[in-house]
């Protein structure tokens, strides 16, 4: 068995979610795939990966093997460039988890940049508003809103920083009047978002004489994807709440209107987070060290002022 190709191809099966998507990517026969595998585990006298006709799992033991074929094979990477010469240029695959908003409005406006650096990275953005798993997901780094949680495994660095803007469609301040304290919320609708890490809607946070204060609003509908809140607000459904760069267009339109905008509330980060490793493989150091260039040369851009 040769254990460097047997640790690529379990590697590979990992970020494809599949056996057979794995050989396809690897222009490998499944039948080589499976086999190596197999060996691999025998080898090691242990499970690696849980199979069911419709899900591939990572084992405890497959996800900490995982962990540390990603390092050895970045480590790998790293020697091989020194030895090409005056080709310098990084080439590999790069997965970066972000929700779709964050790819629409923050880095696809800039991702050029990027492609011209490194031309021989192939970059896949995994788009999805829940917390995704790094390791048991394939995920080599994720762009995350909101004040990153402790963890021994994980990396968190400050690319930017939002504020929460509160707004509706002319049609509902129409129909219901404008708020004009924290109290008038309580007469108001609103469109709840999902908080995939609490199972619940989201609370809306103010600073109120310095401390924060939460308030629980009335929700009859209530969503878990942000492109169809900002869509539910626009059609006049109720009140809501969202980041600033994502609705600065529909205020500057006039689709939708700012409302409380005397109030105060938490400035929410922006992170990159990447595992925890000295051996940092060099195309994720790249993108680590790239992401923080657009979003802070735009995040003045995403103040909305006195907009209504």
């Amino acid at each position: 068995m040769d254990r460097l190709q047997a640790m690529q191809i379990f590697a590979r099966v990992v970020e494809m979610h599949g056996f057979s998507k794995a050989a396809e990517n690897l222009a490998l026969p499944p039948s080589t795939v499976t086999r190596a595998i197999k060996e691999l585990e025998n080898h090691l006298g242990v499970k690696l990966l849980q199979r069911t006709t419709r899900h591939l799992n990572l084992t405890p033991d497959g996800s900490l093997y995982y962990e540390h074929c990603r390092r050895l094979l970045a480590e790998l990477e790293t020697v091989e460039a020194g030895f090409r010469g005056n080709d310098e240029r990084l080439s590999g695959k790069l997965r970066v988890g972000m929700t779709a908003s964050m790819a629409k409005l923050l880095v696809l406006p800039a991702i050029k940049s990027f492609q011209a650096r490194h031309p021989n990275v192939e970059l896949t953005l995994v788009l999805s508003d829940r917390a995704v798993e790094l390791v048991p997901e394939g995920i080599d780094c994720v762009i995350r809103a909101g004040v990153p949680h402790d963890s021994p495994t994980l990396v968190a660095r400050r690319v930017a920083s939002f504020e929460w803007v509160i707004c509706a469609s002319p049609e509902y301040l129409a129909e219901h009047g404008e708020p004009h304290s924290l109290e008038d919320l309580q007469r108001h609708q609103a469109v709840g978002f999902l908080s995939g890490d609490q199972g619940r809607s989201m609370e809306w946070r103010f600073v109120v004489d310095d401390e924060e204060q939460g308030v629980r609003m009335t929700e009859n509908l209530i969503v878990n994807d942000t492109e169809t809140y900002i869509a539910c607000g626009l059609e006049g459904l109720g009140l809501i709440r969202a980041a600033n760069y994502m609705v600065l267009r529909h205020l500057r339109s006039g689709q939708l209107r700012r409302v409380l905008g005397h109030t105060q509330a938490p400035t929410v980060p922006i992170s990159i987070m990447y595992p925890h490793n000295r051996h940092l493989s060099p195309i994720v150091r790249a993108f680590v060290d790239w992401a923080g260039e657009p979003m802070q040369g735009t995040e003045r851009q995403w103040q909305v002022g006195n907009i209504q």
